[in-house]
């Protein structure tokens, strides 16, 4: 989900494809992060997908995978993930123990917090501001507005994802804004979520002075969303 947001926080910087050595470094870094945050999560989390029956059958569950071998990849990932950004510029290197904390610290939000989606939109809204520190050594509001969007876009989607959890989250004792606020609320509070998101995606088009493609892709993305909750209701998810 995050790759083309990272790319295009690249684009934001000169309104044009990057170096190759830099792209390939942008692409290196969300490759570390991305099987990362995924090797993490199945840590983490291991216990209790084996008693999850959406989950049950995952690869470390299941016994596919070894403990040690995730543990493993997680080590590799997390190494070239700090290598690229040491590739790319200094405050990508400074910043980047605290993308892999955000990284560490989001499965375990929803053992505590009913806010745990909007950790996850954090995780991956860090990927377009990521590429522009990457590119531009500094911090600007276009990026940081491209981030929110992304934070509120992948929150939207991940509650109503939650929501197939609702009655395992419940007898589990795991927060999540279906658990608390129950599934008729939860999707009503993802489509504000997707309404905010889309608001932060339109001032991006202003603050970086986008054109007529992005404002068109903006607005079949904005169409398929819509029709995403069109689809779901708490009958029917």
């Amino acid at each position: 989900f995050a790759l083309p947001f990272a790319y295009m926080g690249a684009l934001l910087v000169q309104k044009q494809i990057p170096a190759v050595l830099s792209l390939f470094w942008i692409t290196a870094a969300m490759v570390g992060a991305r099987t990362a945050a995924m090797s993490l999560n199945r840590l983490i989390d291991r216990h209790i997908d084996a008693l999850n029956p959406r989950t049950v059958n995952r690869a470390l569950p299941k016994g596919i995978l070894a403990v040690n071998e995730v543990r493993f990849y997680a080590f590799l990932s997390l190494v070239l993930l700090l290598l690229s950004a040491w590739q790319l510029s200094p405050l990508a290197l400074k910043l980047s123990p605290l993308a892999v904390a955000i990284l560490v610290f989001y499965p375990y939000t929803k053992r505590f917090t009913w806010t745990s989606h909007l950790f996850l939109g954090l995780a991956l809204g860090c990927a377009p501001l990521g590429a522009w520190i990457a590119l531009t050594d500094n911090i600007a509001l276009t990026p940081v507005l491209l981030c929110l969007g992304v934070v509120f876009w992948v929150a939207g989607f991940d509650i109503i994802y939650a929501c197939e959890d609702y009655n395992f989250d419940l007898s589990a004792g795991l927060h999540s804004i279906p658990v608390r606020f129950g599934l008729k609320t939860a999707l009503t509070i993802s489509t504000l979520f997707h309404l905010v998101a889309l608001i932060f995606f339109i001032l991006v088009a202003f603050t970086g002075k986008m054109g007529l493609f992005y404002l068109i892709g903006l607005a079949i993305a904005a169409f398929l969303v819509l029709k995403q909750h069109l689809l779901v209701s708490p009958a029917d998810l």
